[in-house]
């Protein structure tokens, strides 16, 4: 299964995340003087979007020949700028939540904030930390040499440094963004709710959050099964063994769907954004949602 499936799911995310981020990328660069806090933000998720799928197309011709075949700097370059993506686009989104949260919630505040000063600090401050927390799968992940082969695997010397990335990636990954979303969005609907002419924005809203769970929360789930695994808190027979790699596999191809999906919920639907694109591409455009 994973020598067809993994290598075109792969390439199909791969293809379509860079399509999709790389004109978000495009037009926010053509219109850079234009640029607000919230185009600050768009573009670097955009961006961590675009470091996180060219990673992708390592990883396809890993599951095609069943072997590591780039060397070892390769191997811990590609991990971390995997990590370093994915924490960015997560850390990004968070900011943008807190952004909305703000504008609605308490307006009169956002002008103390919201300046391309304070976009341009935020900016470095997320990327460090991204690289900060990725920088155990820089120094961690190397080419192993496996009975099918040469891999390229997270192996930590230390047997307590082992349980960091299953870890990392479900509490920062999931439980950390999915809380901030939830509870900031829970306050924001309402009072969205009593004024016109926001259903839009409702129904937005509650599609970033519903897309956000549904990619993540099940490739999150098998991996913190497996770590459960590894610690001997699950049954290690072959039946079990089976159905969580199978598990695995199908949850993380729609887990990296989501790096296609932030072009569409973040920008696509903005009716600035929309005019933009029109004005760069000069092809006919649909009107925006609304």
């Amino acid at each position: 299964m994973s020598c067809l499936f993994l290598p075109t799911l792969y390439s199909l995310v791969f293809i379509l995340g860079f399509l999709g981020n790389g004109l978000v990328v495009c037009v926010l660069v053509k219109h850079r003087n234009q640029t607000n806090f919230t185009d600050i933000c768009l573009f670097n998720l955009a961006v961590s979007d675009l470091v996180f799928a060219l990673t992708l197309p390592f990883y396809a011709h890993f599951s095609v020949v069943s072997k590591w075949t780039f060397g070892d700097f390769m191997c811990r370059f590609v991990s971390g700028c995997h990590y370093t993506g994915f924490f960015s686009s997560i850390f990004f989104m968070i900011v943008m939540t807190l952004d909305h949260y703000v504008i609605i919630m308490h307006p009169n505040t956002v002008g103390r904030y919201h300046t391309l000063r304070v976009g341009i600090a935020l900016t470095m401050v997320v990327w460090l930390l991204s690289f900060g927390v990725s920088s155990p799968t820089f120094i961690f992940t190397r080419v192993i040499n496996e009975s099918h082969g040469l891999s390229c695997s997270y192996d930590p010397d230390e047997e307590a440094e082992r349980p960091y990335v299953p870890l990392a990636t479900n509490i920062l990954g999931l439980m950390v963004p999915l809380t901030v979303m939830v509870v900031c969005y829970c306050r924001i609907i309402p009072k969205l709710v009593n004024m016109r002419k926001q259903d839009h924005v409702v129904k937005l809203i509650i599609a970033i959050v519903v897309v956000f769970f549904l990619c993540w929360a099940p490739y999150n789930i098998s991996i913190f099964l497996r770590f459960l695994q590894n610690k001997e808190k699950l049954p290690r027979s072959c039946s079990f063994n089976k159905n969580l790699r199978l598990s695995i596999t199908v949850t993380e191809t729609i887990a990296y769907t989501h790096c296609c999906l932030n072009p569409i919920t973040y920008a696509f639907v903005g009716q600035k954004f929309m005019k933009r694109h029109c004005n760069l591409t000069d092809f006919m455009c649909f009107p925006p949602l609304r």
